[in-house]
């Protein structure tokens, strides 16, 4: 009886084992350590690859932490829609502030601040992360406005400035993120004041 070749080891595979490790390693180390103080050197001895395997697919350790981020969004954030905008905006808006709070452990808020004065990060973040966010949030509103939750003049760009700016505000002077009153009541002025003044509402589905 012949014995049987073994099988050969498929470089593809071990590639996505070796891209697995390097991006698990880079969110353990953030979480331990905080972003900044975190580098290619540390995450290859994690994640037990050489410093070449992680500059063949990522040019820096911002890149690295934004595929994190992508992969992070892709399975925790997105926007329900329960027919309760103000609802729907508070499970995202609470997925949100978990992912930059603390923000020394956030890798959100650390790529957030290296983008401050590294234009490519800024650049990478708001292409690869930031503008398809914008358009899972604006896709809700277009929404709620088909339906009746909110006027139909509401201006998403306003919205997002009214609900999502108290964050970063927060975030950039480390003042602390809201409790879950102050964000009821952040959701609720915001929604007030995109609908205007009761009497003015038009009644839902009217045109």
């Amino acid at each position: 009886m012949e014995a049987t070749a073994p099988t050969p080891p498929d470089p593809a595979r071990r590639s996505l084992r070796a891209r697995r490790a390097i991006l698990d390693a880079t969110s353990q180390l953030i979480a331990e350590k905080g972003y900044a103080d975190v580098t290619i050197e540390a995450i290859a001895a994690r994640a037990g690859v050489g410093k070449p395997t992680i500059y063949r697919w990522w040019p820096s350790k911002a890149m690295v932490t934004i595929d994190l981020l992508i992969e992070i969004a892709e399975q925790t954030t997105g926007y329900a829609d329960t027919g309760d905008l103000a609802a729907d905006l508070r499970t995202q808006m609470q997925g949100l502030i978990a992912a930059i709070h603390p923000p020394r452990t956030s890798p959100l808020a650390g790529v957030i601040a290296e983008g401050l004065h590294n234009p490519d990060v800024a650049r990478q973040l708001r292409n690869l992360l930031l503008e398809p966010q914008l358009e899972l949030f604006k896709d809700r509103l277009r929404r709620a406005q088909q339906h009746g939750q909110l006027s139909r003049d509401a201006d998403p760009d306003v919205a997002l400035y009214l609900l999502y700016g108290p964050l970063h505000y927060r975030l950039l002077y480390d003042l602390g993120m809201p409790d879950a009153r102050e964000l009821d009541a952040l959701i609720a002025r915001a929604l007030n004041a995109m609908n205007g003044p009761a009497e003015l509402r038009p009644a839902p589905g009217s045109a």
